[in-house]
């Protein structure tokens, strides 16, 4: 699964025991006093190169290097961009560049892909891609993969009409075959032996999962490997996901120990209230998606003009459970719970708004907070 645009699914609501709170569809409800379980984890984020109804797709890249500028100097440990074609709110479809790009501009983010939608590539090309940028950004680069297309079902035929194609899910396969060009353990006589992905003398970058269900978090722990889990358009708990994912986890060449990665959706500003007018701009945009319609990220102002009807007041309400919206003291009130239950080692927050400067400013505040909360936890 793809770290694709925002999107909300709800799931039935259940009870853990003891003093954990109240999870609704994995979007977790403050009960109460509720004293944190767990210290705050790193932040990262995830890009997505937005396309706004005032910001076209050149800008939208320009503005992801520039975020992602901001992000470094914020102390965000990590830095992702998506993988999607033929989408008109996302600019970015090939990863590798933005990669490099974001990289070179930076100076300590690690920065990755979230993710390489694998199916989409011949493995041999993806493994010499990301040797390349392991070998300009030694020790920077990450490689996400997901398992589905980045688009509709006419645009991944075009992706792929060249390739060799097989019949159902081959992801496993081609991951299979990724592993391969780095472990050289073709089996004797395989023509592949005599291929080399360049740099030889570089290794691949450390490999991530991405998912939204339990497939992932399995996968993920018995190949030994990192796992990110996109709870901003899962329907699967992510409680259990993660869970899954660290008890099951095998020490593999990849990685000793498990590393887990929650993605969320957060849009945070001074007030409340601000922070509610930037979300009506993502409201909207989920609410035409799920009628097909997939266009720029609009306005705050044409957002709230919206003529909404009771039915569509009822899908946003539902669709925020998976959207973490307020002031910093609301998002981290919001969050906590979902921290200490599903245990993350690692926070990565995708924020999708109109405005290039206010999002700017909501990974500020909310890096802000956590620095906060960090301190008064030492």
């Amino acid at each position: 699964m793809d770290f694709g645009p925002l999107a909300v699914l709800i799931d039935p609501c259940l009870y853990l025991t003891g003093n954990t709170p109240l999870i609704c569809g994995s979007a977790f409800v403050h009960c109460g006093t509720h004293a944190s379980l767990n210290p705050m984890p790193p932040l990262s984020v995830l890009d997505l190169s937005v396309v706004t109804t005032g910001t076209p797709p050149a800008k939208a890249l320009r503005n992801s290097i520039d975020l992602a500028q901001h992000a470094d100097r914020l102390g965000y440990v990590r830095y992702w961009v998506a993988e999607h074609h033929n989408l008109a709110s996302v600019a970015s479809p090939v990863p590798a560049i933005m990669i490099g790009q974001i990289a070179a501009a930076t100076q300590h983010i690690r920065v990755g892909s979230g993710g390489v939608m694998l199916p989409n590539h011949a493995p041999l090309v993806v493994a010499e891609q990301f040797k390349m940028l392991e070998a300009l950004f030694p020790g920077r680069v990450d490689l996400g993969l997901g398992r589905a297309p980045g688009t509709d079902g006419a645009t991944a035929y075009a992706l792929r009409s060249r390739l060799d194609r097989r019949e159902g899910d081959d992801f496993l396969e081609r991951l299979h075959e990724l592993t391969l060009w780095e472990t050289r353990e073709f089996p004797d006589g395989h023509p592949y032996n005599n291929v080399m992905a360049m740099p030889n003398d570089t290794p691949l970058p450390p490999i991530w999962l991405l998912g939204s269900s339990d497939y992932s978090a399995e996968l993920s722990a018995q190949l030994g490997m990192g796992f990110a889990f996109a709870h901003h358009f899962a329907s699967y708990d992510a409680v259990e996901a993660m869970t899954n994912y660290r008890t099951r986890f095998k020490p593999s060449r990849w990685r000793n120990t498990p590393h887990a990665i929650l993605a969320v959706a957060a849009i945070v500003a001074d007030t409340d209230e601000e922070a509610e007018r930037l979300a009506s701009s993502a409201d909207l945009n989920r609410l035409r998606r799920d009628r097909g319609q997939y266009a720029p990220l609009p306005s705050v102002e044409e957002s709230l003009a919206y003529p909404y009807t009771e039915s569509e007041r009822a899908v946003v309400a539902r669709n925020r459970s998976r959207l973490f919206v307020g002031s910093a003291a609301t998002v981290m009130q919001k969050l906590q719970p979902m921290i200490d239950a599903s245990r993350p080692d690692e926070l990565m927050v995708i924020t999708a708004v109109y405005d290039h400067g206010a999002r700017k400013k909501s990974y500020d505040l909310l890096a802000d907070a956590f620095r906060r909360s960090k301190t008064q936890a030492a």
